[in-house]
């Protein structure tokens, strides 16, 4: 089912004026895990390609930035030639990798390529100032295209030299993955099918909780997994054994509770637990009814029965939107109840669309990441935007 998607208001790359020849300065998102010098999941490559197989179809001479990893400078270790050569072989052409951000060889190797030709530059955070969008760096990257073209939705939230400075100084538009994300997510916010319900996880309360209370006002149920749930239980003057507890999350959860009682949305909370004596691929596990957790175990996983009436919530629901795992999926013996959320997600009849992050990462490794209507390439980036925040790489841009 296609999602909801709203009017996008800035400038998109159909309406992006662009001679054969020009130089574009792509920013994209090939923030990708490696092992071994080689790129274990490319579906962030794999969701640029529209943009870049379009900017290349028009004469385009593609020059591609991107971060990866929090390096501190220099680091071989975070460099993005894994990308670039696995980009090569998606394409089916040569792509060139540049040695550094900016200077002199990158500038030469932006002026030798031909139309249609793509080069990529290196880890833009090897370079200082593009986290402080240092105007210097901005002014440089910019001297390297006629034209910028962004479509690194999970950097969107990013005020950077790669995401807004470099808007300063070149014609700028919205690349094809960047407008569908944004439309998307706003789309399911202003206009969603009901009932519409939002499966939450993950561990803390603190990242959600800007979301919890938007939602309490936007949907009709709010499912709870994932560790921030024991802030829920401790807020409910329930014992927690040795399962993990953001302190700090106990007062907002119980501000959320609260909240819930005077709303139309229903705040759902796991009835019973998956425990484990340790945070392990070999720890001892059993099942708990209930969700008083004992001394000595910890809770890894929502239960059979919360995860098959989760899972009755989904198949009802007319749209849904899901961020955060229901336990840690990582490890076998605690992976049931994000399997079976997962697996709920990928067969419901209504318009679905997984947040990006770990939930993404779950469909992915079940296998189930083309069974949903919307999978997000961006984790903080689609949770400020759906608490409200406004994303400073998007703003950036030239309106339409």
């Amino acid at each position: 089912m296609t999602p909801p998607r709203v009017a996008f208001a800035k400038r998109t790359l159909g309406q992006l004026e662009l001679r054969e020849g020009d130089r574009v300065l792509v920013r994209v998102d090939f923030n990708v895990p490696l092992k071994n010098g080689r790129v274990t999941d490319d579906s962030r490559i794999r969701a640029a390609l529209p943009t870049i197989e379009e900017l290349r179809g028009r004469g385009a001479r593609l020059v591609l930035c991107s971060h990866l990893g929090r390096p501190k400078g220099h680091d071989p270790e975070t460099s993005l030639k894994p990308a670039s050569e696995q980009l090569s072989e998606l394409l089916g052409v040569p792509v060139r990798q540049a040695p550094e951000v900016v200077g002199s060889e990158a500038r030469r190797m932006a002026s030798a390529l031909e139309p249609g030709e793509v080069l990529v530059l290196e880890n833009t955070r090897w370079e200082s100032g593009e986290t402080k969008n240092d105007p210097a760096l901005a002014q440089e990257l910019a001297a390297l295209a006629d034209v910028y073209v962004d479509d690194a939705f999970g950097a969107a939230h990013r005020a950077h030299a790669s995401t807004v400075g470099v808007t300063e100084h070149l014609p700028s538009a919205a690349g094809l993955l960047l407008e569908r994300e944004v439309s998307t997510l706003l789309g399911i916010v202003e206009s969603p099918a009901p009932p519409f319900v939002v499966v939450l996880g993950g561990a803390k309360v603190t990242d959600k909780i800007a979301l919890i209370e938007r939602f309490l006002e936007l949907a009709d149920a709010i499912l709870i997994g994932g560790a921030m749930c024991f802030a829920f239980f401790r807020a409910r003057g329930q014992s927690t054994g040795d399962s993990l507890v953001e302190e700090e999350g106990i007062p907002l959860a119980e501000r959320a509770l609260e909240r819930a009682e005077g709303s139309d949305c229903r705040l759902l909370l796991p009835s019973d637990l998956v425990l484990g004596d340790s945070f392990a691929e070999d720890a001892s596990h059993r099942e708990l009814e209930g969700t008083e957790v004992p001394d000595g175990w910890m809770g890894l996983d929502i239960g059979a029965a919360t995860a098959q009436r989760y899972g009755g919530e989904i198949a009802a629901a007319g749209t849904v939107f899901w961020n955060g795992p229901m336990g840690a999926f990582e490890l076998e013996p605690f992976a049931s109840g994000t399997r079976a959320v997962a697996a709920a997600v990928a067969a419901a009849a209504g318009t679905t669309v997984v947040g990006g992050g770990d939930s993404g990462a779950a469909l992915v490794s079940f296998g189930l990441a083309d069974r949903v209507d919307h999978l997000s390439t961006g984790g903080g980036a689609s949770l400020e935007l759906l608490e409200g925040k406004s994303l400073p790489g998007v703003e950036a841009l030239d309106d339409a």
